[in-house]
């Protein structure tokens, strides 16, 4: 059996299990849940916070932001999906058939009515259909789509419509590096930052902050994989794997980027830039840009390294226009 028909016949078999018994929410409906998802949310609706505005609305009483009905059928930090839950056995099938990356591309979601304060939720799902191989720009792979029915009682209450594309990433090219050498000029902070939040370093991070006191953008290495931040672990999963590190030239693009307007920051002269860096080699490194006009930073400008020395201790990596 070759992989698609592989792929093809498992969701044949899952969609004919069809709809998922029904799943009951760990917790009823309740205010606490409610204030926590719209103080985060930063929904300042009173209908969902106010009582006595709520019970003289057409409510007639408290009720949940229709948004909010997923959050009643979450598992929860530990919890585990169901045997029969088609969105975890189709992600098992394609993880089998070495599709194992993952990115969501659609969810649309239908409310029918507000949840009142104590109702009992549950949630039901069933696959929809499974389209492939298609060829995409993170690699091939296949799209899926369940729909998940919320209930209370028999009632359905909302809907939700979820496709995901799992898909086999390209086999990564090692990146062509040159040799090692500085990656940029230091400057004296004194005109850029003050007063700084020092970095806490560790054992993991060390080898970045010494680069910087020597003008080198330091890039983590495990093997052929480059990585930023540093972390302790393998990204491939390798515990007997011991990482290196590679220096980069300094030269990237902007790859997104804020313009600090308020609060005010000690030593900062407001507004200044702060900039995700896109380097040549792919990884991407979060710096200031300095002696930029805001207005003239756009995504894919071209910038270089730059360091700023605080002091004997610290040495900052920023940017500068190229």
């Amino acid at each position: 059996m070759s992989t698609t028909e592989q792929v093809l016949a498992a969701a044949e078999r899952i969609r004919a299990l069809g709809e998922s018994a029904p799943r009951p929410g760990r917790d009823p409906v309740n205010q606490p849940m409610i204030n926590n998802w719209t103080e985060a949310i930063g929904d300042t609706n009173p209908l969902y916070s106010d009582p006595e505005f709520a019970m003289r609305s057409r409510f007639g009483g408290s009720v949940a932001p229709p948004a909010m009905a997923q959050v009643w059928s979450m598992n929860g930090l530990h919890g585990t999906r169901a045997d029969d839950d088609p969105l975890g056995l189709m992600t098992a099938a394609l993880d089998d058939a070495g599709y194992t990356s993952v990115v969501a591309t659609n969810s649309n979601q239908t409310y029918h009515r507000h949840l009142r304060l104590g109702e009992e939720v549950t949630a039901s799902s069933r696959l929809e259909d499974v389209v492939g191989p298609k060829q995409t720009a993170l690699g091939e792979g296949w799209f899926f789509t369940t729909r998940t029915l919320w209930r209370v009682g028999d009632e359905v209450v909302a809907e939700m419509v979820f496709r995901l594309l799992k898909f086999r990433p390209p086999s990564a090219e090692p990146p062509e590096i040159p040799a090692s050498g500085p990656s940029g000029r230091i400057v004296d902070a004194s005109g850029y930052a003050g007063g700084v939040l020092r970095p806490v370093i560790s054992r993991d991070t060390a080898f970045y902050w010494e680069g910087a006191k020597l003008g080198e953008l330091r890039i983590q290495r495990w093997g052929t994989t480059l990585r930023h931040p540093p972390g302790p672990m393998d990204p491939g999963g390798d515990l007997a794997a011991t990482p290196d590190y590679a220096v980069s030239p300094g030269t990237g693009t902007v790859f997104s980027f804020v313009v600090h307007h308020h609060p005010k920051v000690p030593g900062k002269r407001l507004p200044f830039v702060v900039a995700l860096v896109e380097l040549d080699e792919g990884v991407r490194v979060l710096g200031e840009l300095i002696d930029v006009d805001p207005a003239a930073v756009r995504i894919g400008l071209p910038v270089k390294a730059v360091f700023l020395k605080v002091d004997d201790d610290l040495t900052l990596p920023a940017w500068e226009v190229a």
